[in-house]
């Protein structure tokens, strides 16, 4: 018999179960030092009793043990044995070993529940904190308060689960599919539990476990409970663990990503400065460092495009994310950094390079060439010949929004750059706000966007530009039928009344009126969100317009 051969007789088990009894039924003084007296005895039969378990499933052992329970129940709430740190953690072996993680049969069912429950008075304050006098004397006797021992308890069991994991405790006796069931099963064992801050060390060692197989080891219950603790702001894990809990369960980071994307949506963030923060606390950029995470977060923002026909909201956030996403990969010192290309397989290494770096690192000088070096590979990739019947157009476009600084610093240059030549802008912005258009639109689009850039440069001459006068000369020059243009125009609109000292004195008045009467105030307000934020970085000169964007701002929530 295989509890003959473990060492565990029936007189043995008897023993040991009569003393339980004993113990838990007695508390005077003598019955508490014969605790302390057999506890070394105890623990080799705990050990015996372990040995045994590990074999079997949940059914099979209590077959084998009938008053397994009873005995394992008994020396559970008994703070004599479990505060001594083996029997303890014995204890909690052979708790795990009869959870199942699959239940079959009601008997395993009920015992699940028994397990649980057991952990929750071993784990909670509330059933350490009220202990009778006897007991309450013992802990003060180890120079401990209640709360001290309750710390003390809590951290050798999370030590001892810990342990078992990490280093495949269960390997010496097991196969690796019998090792992998147990791991399941104290998952689920977890549920429960955990939003304990104690039990932190214990769903990081189990979210870093992986078995050897294909098979998901851990029970989706446990997985869900695990993001919706961290959604929810109850738990902090680190960014490793987060990251193992995304990659393994996919649910998981949709329903992380749909939370962050509606907290930027409906929470009407004031700022980019804030819709930063609400991003980088999701740590969504951070665990987007992983090719696969990011190409996730990739696809979940080409849907929102997609179904919003390119919404300025949308279209804010995923550029604010990739920010973000840029500063967690800059920031990544790590020894296997993926390379740019994992991120973005599809897209030419060069032009990846082009708008990897930031309008503000680079000098005045040199803005203005790589604005033009960035248009010219554009126009090269799509006017390939294949490009529409290859499907790269939309990849191409899709990589470009990604990086709307690009976008808004060549509509400031064509305000008040003293360039030579403005065509190779002019086509980068209406290829961002068209990118489907035959090249006959795209030339018309360019054509009326020039021609507003030189009415605007002529009204910033004006000895007395009032809004009015500027209203007027929108209007004559935006075409209503092509919504490319009109785009187009309010963001060279926004760019004179931002960057040009004649803008300046009318920008109050032009936006109240402009922004209601045209529908504009989404647009309009993604543009001096992520303008503001864009030359907030760059030097001290800017500073006025900082200002000023902000106070657009204020009129754009209240008339809104």
């Amino acid at each position: 018999m295989m509890a003959e051969d473990a060492g565990i007789t029936k007189s043995n088990f008897e023993f040991w179960l009569h003393k339980a009894l004993e113990w838990g039924q007695i508390t005077t003084l003598e019955s508490q030092q014969d605790v302390c007296l057999h506890l070394p005895e105890l623990q080799e039969f705990l050990v015996q009793i372990y040995g045994a378990l590990k074999h079997m499933n949940c059914t099979d052992a209590i077959q084998k043990f009938p008053l397994i329970g009873h005995l394992l129940g008994r020396l559970c709430w008994n703070p004599f044995v479990i505060g001594h740190d083996e029997c303890q953690k014995i204890l909690m072996w052979c708790l795990c070993c009869l959870y199942s993680g699959e239940p079959q049969n009601p008997v395993e069912l009920k015992a699940n529940s028994w397990i649980q429950i057991s952990l929750c008075h071993l784990l909670s304050l509330s059933g350490l904190g009220h202990h009778d006098s006897d007991i309450n004397n013992f802990i003060v006797t180890l120079g401990l308060t209640s709360a001290d021992y309750y710390m003390k308890l809590v951290e050798n069991v999370i030590s001892s689960l810990v342990t078992e994991i990490s280093r495949n405790w269960f390997n010496r006796f097991n196969s690796q599919q019998s090792i992998s069931l147990r791991v399941r099963s104290v998952s689920l064992l977890c549920v429960p539990l955990i939003t304990l801050p104690e039990i932190i060390p214990l769903l990081e060692a189990l979210l870093s476990y992986h078995g050897a197989g294909s098979e998901e080891v851990l029970h989706c219950e446990f997985l869900e409970a695990v993001n919706e603790a961290i959604l929810r702001k109850k738990i902090s894990l680190s960014e490793s663990a987060v990251v193992q809990l995304w990659l393994r369960h996919l649910p998981s980071l949709e329903k992380a990503l749909l939370q962050n994307f509606e907290s930027l949506i409906f929470g009407q963030p004031s700022s980019v400065e804030e819709m930063i923060q609400l991003i980088k606390s999701s740590l969504l950029p951070q665990a987007a460092c992983h090719p696969v995470i990011f190409r996730t977060v990739e696809e979940f923002f080409k849907n929102a495009l997609l179904e919003t026909n390119g919404a300025p909201e949308i279209m804010t956030i995923m550029q604010v994310f990739i920010r973000c996403f840029l500063q967690a990969y800059q920031g990544n010192n790590k020894q296997h950094k993926f390379p740019l290309k994992a991120y973005f397989p599809h897209n030419p290494h060069s032009l990846l390079r082009a708008f990897f770096k930031q309008p503000s690192d680079l000098p005045a000088a040199g803005l203005y060439q790589h604005l033009i070096h960035i248009a010219e590979m554009l126009k090269a990739i799509v006017e390939t010949k294949c490009m529409r019947s290859c499907g790269n157009l939309f990849k191409t476009w899709f990589l470009f929004i990604h990086f709307g600084d690009w976008a808004d610093t060549a509509a400031e240059h064509l305000l008040v750059s003293n360039a030579e030549s403005s065509e190779a802008l002019l086509w980068l912005l209406a290829f961002y706000y068209d990118p489907n258009a035959e090249n006959h639109q795209r030339t018309q689009t360019m054509s009326e966007g020039r021609s507003l850039c030189e009415c605007l440069t002529t009204l910033s001459g004006t000895p007395a530009l009032s809004a009015r006068d500027l209203l007027a000369a929108v209007n004559s020059k935006i075409s209503r039928r092509q919504p490319a243009t009109q785009e187009l125009a309010v963001h060279l609109i926004i760019s004179f009344l931002l960057f040009t000292a004649k803008g300046h004195t009318i920008a109050r008045e032009f936006i109240a009126h402009f922004a209601v009467t045209d529908g504009e105030t989404l647009r309009v307000s993604s543009l001096l969100s992520r303008t503001a934020h864009r030359v907030s970085q760059l030097e001290v000169k800017y500073q006025r317009t900082v200002k000023l964007v902000n106070d657009l701002l204020q009129i754009l929530k209240f008339v809104g």
